[in-house]
């Protein structure tokens, strides 16, 4: 009793198993989903790099104090000050305030996190596209291998009639024991498929629910007919040549280029010289002195410091060449982002189109395949066709339905990646494919 009561506990922690659509899972995942999440505080974590580079061309105003007890034995020769030992206490309090004047470093400090804070922008664009892709491909995960787990269900109840009409006829001596034996391979092995296919069903759950964070329960399928649009415009190269105009990738790489040049201007900075404007005012006061006299000193000091670096051991021409060096890494990353984007197009491109090819080709064998289970049935009828041939024709219908479910998830999630190879993919896309599903549950 105690351990039925710590599980139910658990589950309860656990909260209700999501019963939704593509697109309700999809909410779910932005609020749950770590990999997003991690996305968005690095976002709001990158934006404090504009007040911090800023910072560095405003002034910089600090307060000191201080107290110290002192305790002088002095011996003045030939002196009008009388010698020996006193004790006293001095005390100062001040502000000194440094603006800069011309710090090139500081500037390149302040346009790099200019440039960060587009690049933050850019990475959380990423991660928003790459969880409408990663939600879409394990929602059909789940409802793919929960169709393949049917259609092997059925193709164990035919073998197990098949099975079952073996051994009648080895009984009545019309089948060897050879027959049977067959027959019962066929029927261990469907049973073996069957717990792999299981096994399939529990770990697409799982993956689901890593995104959105609690189990999944029943997610609606696809309607069937499903009309798929072909690609607009129709030409691959179009695609191409917007992936390299709006591709979030190249963004990205081009930023990481910018930034190195950045660094390249931030490492030369160490040549050149500084000039700050500096002021201080101070009050200093001391109940006595080595000298036996008492004083009380305010003073305001307003003036320019110039810092010219000579010669730092050549640590700063080896920044700039370790700088330049990264520039021209940077430089090759955009070339294979650019490269990489337009494979990646070609292959979303072709994904679909292939696709919705194998759609209509397998939507005509569902419908030639329904039409052989309906004839089977009526020979059935007519004593010409057995139970066992309208299983295998049931079994059949199964196995092009999975298949067409398979082809249709293919061809839409390589249509997410299409847009997503040109920067272009947003949750509206998701409701024009959520419009195409029903709750298979009613």
């Amino acid at each position: 009793m105690k351990r039925v009561s710590i599980l139910a506990a658990a589950l309860l922690a656990a909260g209700p198993a999501l019963s939704a659509d593509l697109i309700a899972v999809y909410r779910e995942a932005t609020l749950q989903d770590a990999a997003y999440s991690s996305a968005k505080a690095q976002y709001i974590a990158a934006q404090e790099r504009l007040p911090q580079g800023r910072a560095l061309l405003l002034p910089n105003v600090n307060f000191g104090a201080g107290s110290n007890y002192n305790d002088v034995d002095v011996e003045y020769k030939n002196s009008t000050f009388a010698s020996g030992r006193r004790d006293f206490y001095d005390y100062n309090y001040g502000v000194t305030v440094s603006q800069p004047i011309y710090r090139s470093e500081n500037m390149a400090i302040y346009e790099q996190a200019k440039i960060q804070v587009r690049q933050a922008q850019t990475q959380l664009n990423i991660a928003a596209q790459d969880l409408i892709i990663r939600v879409a491909q394990a929602y059909f995960d789940v409802l793919l291998a929960r169709a393949n787990l049917r259609t092997i269900s059925s193709q164990k109840v035919a073998v197990a009639e098949q099975l079952e009409q073996a051994k009648r006829n080895f009984v009545v001596g019309t089948a060897t024991i050879t027959d049977s034996r067959e027959a019962q391979a066929r029927y261990d092995l469907v049973v073996a498929q069957e717990l792999g296919a299981q096994n399939d069903v529990e770990v697409s759950n799982r993956a689901l629910e890593q995104i959105v964070g609690r189990p999944v329960g029943e997610i609606s399928g696809l309607i069937t007919p499903v009309t798929l649009n072909a690609p607009q415009p129709a030409e691959m190269n179009a695609w191409v040549e917007q992936a390299h105009q709006s591709s979030l990738r190249i963004a990205l790489a081009q930023q990481s280029l910018e930034l190195a040049t950045r660094d390249v201007e931030l490492a030369s900075a160490g040549h050149r010289p500084t000039l700050d404007a500096v002021g201080s005012l101070s009050q200093h006061y001391a109940d006595s002195s080595a000298q036996g006299i008492g004083s009380d000193v305010r003073a305001l000091v307003i003036g320019v410091q110039l810092n010219v670096p000579l010669y730092q051991g050549g640590a700063v021409s080896s920044r700039v060449r370790e700088a330049v060096a990264n520039q021209e890494r940077a430089r090759q990353d955009l070339e294979n982002a650019r490269r990489s984007a337009a494979l990646e197009t070609r292959q979303a491109y072709l994904g679909v189109t292939t696709g919705l090819g194998q759609v209509k080709a397998l939507q005509q064998a569902v419908a030639s395949t329904q039409l052989q289970l309906e004839s089977t049935k009526l020979g059935q009828e007519v004593g010409v066709r057995t139970a066992v041939d309208v299983l295998n024709a049931e079994q059949q219908l199964s196995i092009a339905r999975r298949d067409l479910a398979q082809a249709l998830y293919n061809t839409i999630l390589n249509q997410l990646r299409l847009k997503a190879a040109v920067g272009k993919l947003a949750e509206a896309d998701l409701a024009d494919i959520n419009a195409l599903l029903k709750d298979d549950t009613k």
